[in-house]
């Protein structure tokens, strides 16, 4: 059965191409990267002078090389832009860590390149394909059916156990006994650990309740959405990851708080969750133990877990302030070990390991590239034009995209789907006009005359604020 995993990660690029050759370009750039996340196996190879070769490069360079042969006029016009200033700085991070720290130019624009292949393709695919409202409306909906379609397999291994990926493809890609939880199974599927799944699931519920309460989405052949937001959001829960079940709650809290209010401050108040829990633990000097003291009232194995988190995370910190600026690069610098070779931390969160291989560089870098299409989107809309049909999905992708930042604080569980959001929201919200609100407020009784009316924005051009409200399924001006 081992034989399978090569045959899909190489193939998996031919199978892109092929998708470009038969579907519209969008449509296929979203099969390829959703699809190669689901189901390809977790495995990596060594290719002589190419990144390490896994399903998360896979997917983003199928995409990419699909594009380029049947989309290259779109391709070859794309231009970096301001906002895209975080996303390049996060790619070049380990060459500058690399280089600092003097390992050489050649490992530095290995892993810079490394860097490039799992984070800045999907990055990339997003920027070419979900610019603008329909394509971030067609993203959330390709979410949501993701969680439809991974829905049986994770009720099939919370019931069996988690084994597809030992059964189809012959390994495990993770330790076995970290998949019981309360008395039963944590599924993993074909992802590379339960937590991503339980965040994969949270995620798409999250979409389909945002499609659904805003009217962007009524009904799946017949089949009223609320239902299978339902079937989704038990599915979740059965997949015992707390910190997926939180933040789709928290998630869920703000998009209900800030629909009855019309103000921005519960979104900014979560935006700025993850830079204050960094900054108070980094310059604050914060030790974490009144986290571990609440996630004791959860049971003594969540205490433990995030004991063992925080602790690792204090010892792992004063290491990387030796090299709090450019990092200590690859080949485990950024780690303590004891007398015996063995480690002495686990470094369990993303922020944790950004700052310790990337330093402040690339922890910045990566915060804000995830964190400003929420500060655009408050920027540049009123929030009163959020819960449109139109806008709604660019507002659910925002907040899955802060609360993916804030599981990085624990976790590393690297998503391109998430990538995708990045890349088209940023894209479109950096280069849309602010909205003038008085003019706005003027115009309301010409925007409910063009309720009939449908807007579209395409190519980071926005209609103007009568179009966008129309018929709460408009864009805004």
């Amino acid at each position: 059965m081992q034989a399978l995993v090569p045959i899909m990660l190489f193939g998996w690029i031919p199978v892109s191409i092929v998708l470009f050759g038969l579907l519209p370009a969008r449509r296929a750039a979203l099969v390829s990267v959703i699809g190669g996340m689901l189901f390809l196996p977790v495995a990596a190879y060594d290719v002589p002078w190419l990144p390490e070769y896994s399903k998360f490069v896979a997917v983003g360079v199928g995409a990419l090389l699909g594009a380029i042969l049947f989309d290259s006029a779109r391709v070859f016009a794309l231009r970096p832009k301001w906002f895209d200033v975080p996303m390049i700085v996060w790619c070049l991070a380990p060459l500058a860590a690399s280089l600092s720290n003097g390992l050489g130019a050649y490992d530095g624009f290995a892993a810079a390149f490394d860097q490039t292949m799992k984070w800045g393709a999907p990055y990339l695919v997003g920027r070419l394909y979900c610019r603008d409202a329909e394509g971030i409306r067609e993203l959330a909906i390709a979410l949501f059916f993701a969680g439809l379609v991974y829905m049986p397999f994770c009720l099939w291994e919370v019931r069996m156990s988690p084994r597809l990926h030992f059964e189809i493809y012959g390994i495990r890609q993770h330790n076995f006994t970290q998949t019981a939880r309360y008395g039963g199974w944590r599924p993993m599927v074909f992802m590379q650990h339960g937590l991503a799944v339980g965040l994969l699931m949270a995620s798409a519920a999250l979409s389909g309740a945002v499609l659904w309460a805003s009217g962007a989405m009524k009904r799946i052949r017949g089949v009223p959405i609320e239902w299978l937001v339902v079937a989704l959001l038990v599915t979740t829960v059965l997949c015992k990851s707390a910190l997926a079940i939180l933040l789709l709650f928290a998630g869920a809290a703000v998009y209900l708080a800030t629909s009855r209010v019309k103000v921005p401050v519960f979104l900014l108040a979560l935006i700025a969750a993850a830079p204050t829990y960094m900054v108070v633990r980094t310059a604050g000097g914060w030790d974490g133990q009144q986290l571990v003291t609440l996630a004791s009232k959860l049971g003594q194995q969540r205490a433990d877990s995030i004991r063992t988190r925080v602790e690792s995370e204090n010892i792992l910190m004063v290491r990387a302030f030796d090299r709090k600026m450019f990092g200590w690069g690859g080949y485990s610098r950024n780690l303590v070990f004891n007398e015996r070779d063995r480690k002495e931390a686990i470094p369990d969160g993303l922020w944790i390991i950004a700052f310790g291989k990337t330093g402040l560089v690339g922890l910045v870098s990566l915060t804000v590239m995830l964190l400003l299409p929420g500060i655009l989107l408050w920027r540049k809309l009123p929030a009163k034009l959020w819960f449109t049909p139109s806008m709604a999905p660019a507002l659910a992708m925002t907040l899955l995209l802060t609360l993916w930042m804030l599981d990085n604080l624990l976790n590393a569980m690297l998503n391109p789907i998430f990538l995708l959001a990045a890349g088209g929201l940023t894209a479109w919200l950096g280069s849309v006009k602010r909205v003038d609100r008085r003019s706005l407020e003027l115009r309301s009784r010409r925007i409910r005359l063009a309720a009939s009316r449908k807007a579209e924005i395409v190519d980071g051009q926005m209609p103007t604020p009568e179009e966008s409200s129309a018929a709460h399924g408009a864009s805004a001006a």
